[in-house]
């Protein structure tokens, strides 16, 4: 029995730490990382609280989850049928943003270049800026090539989006077909996450541009 569960059987009630670390992620407007909590509670030691909170919101309507080495309170994932009903697609992507954020997760860091060589076809300066408004995709750099391109990474709130915990997580293309997530449309994610050169890979011109969406 864990020790939520016997405190509960016991009729106890949580330490103050505990309760705290609790409160602190239900007030936070973001996902925090330990140390961010740790601070905010004076230098407390949380790793023991966060997996007890962890423990005892198991299975449960809310759940308490950690992506990208950060916290948050977060619905069950079995549950989310439930919550769709006024959120339903808040931020559809187009096909070429679709593509784009694929390769930036699977391939990252790339440059845009590094993108377009990947696609087969210029990308629009939009689609980027469409990806980092939505908060999933970020400037990390300069590759240390002439030029020295701006590079492109993913964010932590695009892990906390998918429900990932790290990239390691992301699906591979067997995977997402037997799911049944990938449609006619949402093909065009399998295509950009294929290596260059395989058959399947769009078959366009160097020099087709793709319209602004």
């Amino acid at each position: 029995m864990t020790r939520p569960a016997l405190r509960q059987a016991q009729g106890d009630r949580p330490d103050d730490l505990v309760r705290a670390v609790e409160a602190t992620l239900f007030a936070a407007e973001e996902p925090m990382s330990a140390e961010a909590i740790s601070t905010h509670l004076g230098g407390a030691e949380v790793k023991a609280a966060l997996a007890e909170l962890q423990a005892f919101y198991h299975g449960r309507g809310i759940e308490l989850v950690e992506r990208g080495k950060r916290w948050h309170f977060q619905s069950a994932a079995d549950l989310a049928h439930l919550l769709r009903r006024e959120r339903e697609e808040v931020r559809r992507l187009s096909r070429a943003a679709t593509e784009v954020l694929a390769i930036v997760a699977y391939h990252e860091p790339v440059s845009r270049a590094e993108i377009e060589a990947i696609r087969g076809v210029q990308t629009a300066k939009g689609t980027l800026d469409v990806l980092m408004e939505a908060g999933w995709v970020r400037i990390v750099g300069r590759r240390e090539v002439p030029g020295r391109p701006v590079i492109f990474a993913t964010t932590p709130d695009f892990l906390t989006h998918f429900g990932l915990e790290s990239r390691r997580d992301l699906p591979g293309i067997d995977e997402l077909r037997a799911a049944g997530l990938l449609d006619p449309v949402e093909d065009a994610l399998a295509a950009a996450m294929d290596v260059p050169g395989q058959e399947d890979a769009p078959d366009t011109g160097p020099d087709e541009v793709e319209a602004e969406s």
